[in-house]
């Protein structure tokens, strides 16, 4: 009889086939990342969602919760004294609730992309005392924080239930 952990294969989900212009490409690309991790986390179990895995503490929910500041900080001008804590969501914290901030968080930034037009410009965003960082040094920091970190999800969300793919 087999005792194995019965493996959940999603179907991958290829990179997309966006515009023409960079400013497509990037956005369409993020988009893709975004998605992806936030799929990571849907469905996962509790408590394995919050559970660390490995040696450094690493966890989908913390993963999340990090990507939610980092969008914050990055196209909002939010504020982050703390980079380490961001990767702890509150125990109170559920996995829904943790999504829908991160996918809040994705449509504000949207709509501050939405209004930006040359890559080479700064966001637009107060932060007294600090430059903003050009629209596509964003996009760019974005796909590959966000990439980065959902390579991390896809092997969490593999030793909890099994589950592949995007």
């Amino acid at each position: 009889m087999d005792t194995s952990p019965r493996r959940i294969r999603r179907v991958d989900t290829p990179p997309p086939r966006t515009g023409n212009t960079e400013a497509e490409v990037l956005r369409g690309f993020l988009d893709y990342l975004r998605e992806s991790m936030a799929a990571k986390v849907e469905g996962a179990p509790e408590p394995q969602v919050r559970t660390a895995a490995v040696p450094s503490g690493t966890n989908l929910l913390g993963l999340l919760n990090h990507l939610t500041c980092v969008e914050r900080a990055t196209f909002l001008g939010a504020r982050t004294t703390d980079w380490p804590a961001t990767f702890h969501a509150s125990p109170s914290d559920t996995a829904a609730e943790v999504v829908t901030r991160y996918r809040e968080s994705v449509t504000a930034a949207n709509a501050v992309l939405e209004r930006c037009v040359d890559l080479g410009a700064p966001l637009p965003r107060s932060r007294p005392g600090r430059p903003a960082p050009t629209v596509r040094w964003a996009l760019a920091h974005m796909i590959e924080e966000t990439g980065r970190h959902t390579g991390h999800a896809d092997i969490l969300r593999e030793l909890i239930d099994g589950s592949t793919g995007r």
